[in-house]
């Protein structure tokens, strides 16, 4: 459902959130534990902070930290740098035009699903995820 580079930018924003509060974290250390490429991640990481989800602090102490509280932190603001959920609506079926007006026979019931996938990434938190006791993988 999201691209490669959207799934990296969501664990590394939820794990910074789980481990980052007191200090910020280095890419190396987010990397290391979520298994990411280092250079990938890097620059997920300054696309996010370039987008106001991240702060970047520079020197011996630095690293990144939630520019935003998690309960404020929508999960739509931090994979739309990368992805777009809303327009990843394409026919099922193939056809090069489908809408509500020329619609195939899977549109109706297709939009439903997909208005109900954007919607859980517009309505859903940070801080609603590490409520429910989410584990990242390691």
């Amino acid at each position: 459902m999201l691209s490669q580079t959207a799934e990296y930018a969501l664990r590394a924003v939820l794990h910074i959130s789980q481990y980052g509060a007191d200090r910020p974290l280095r890419v190396g250390e987010i990397a290391a534990a979520l298994r990411i490429p280092h250079n990938y991640l890097s620059k997920i990481l300054h696309q996010l902070a370039r987008h106001g989800v991240l702060v970047s602090l520079r020197g011996k102490a630095g690293g990144f930290q939630l520019a935003v509280p998690p309960e404020r932190l929508a999960l739509t603001q931090i994979i739309m740098p990368f992805d777009r959920v809303e327009e990843r609506r394409r026919c099922l079926l193939g056809r090069p035009t489908c809408s509500d007006r020329t619609a195939c026979a899977a549109h109706s019931r297709w939009k439903e699903v997909a208005d109900t996938v954007a919607e859980f990434f517009r309505e859903t938190t940070v801080a609603d995820l590490l409520g429910h006791g989410v584990s990242l993988p390691v």
